[in-house]
């Protein structure tokens, strides 16, 4: 397996063990394609979801421009059930896994088609 496929074996890993979850292993690879390079990073393959910047550009960068979603509490409030649900403890949020989460609970799987 390539670097990518291991990557995406690791955060569907995650994903199972930390939300109990089955992952859509299509879905999750194309939501780790779409984070680019940065999967690719030790830092920025990660969130730090206690850093109020980070949080803020995930809701900027990832889901109002890549998911076309309007601005609103929802969206903050997304983002916590994600962390939450990911472990907030946790101090290895995996990018890609916290996108697919926020991907899942908003239906916007077709931003990936």
């Amino acid at each position: 397996m390539g670097k990518r496929e291991d990557l995406v074996a690791k955060y569907a890993e995650a994903l199972h063990a930390k939300c109990g979850i089955e992952v859509d292993m299509a879905l999750l690879t194309k939501v780790t394609i779409g984070c680019g390079p940065a999967i690719y990073n030790a830092d920025a393959e990660t969130i730090a979801a206690s850093d109020p910047a980070e949080v803020e550009r995930v809701k900027t960068n990832f889901l109002m421009k890549k998911l076309g979603l309007a601005d609103g509490p929802e969206l903050m409030a997304a983002i916590d059930a994600a962390v939450e649900a990911y472990g907030k403890s946790d101090r290895n949020k995996y990018r890609a896994a916290i996108y697919y989460l926020l991907v899942k609970q908003f239906g916007k799987e077709a931003a990936y088609a």
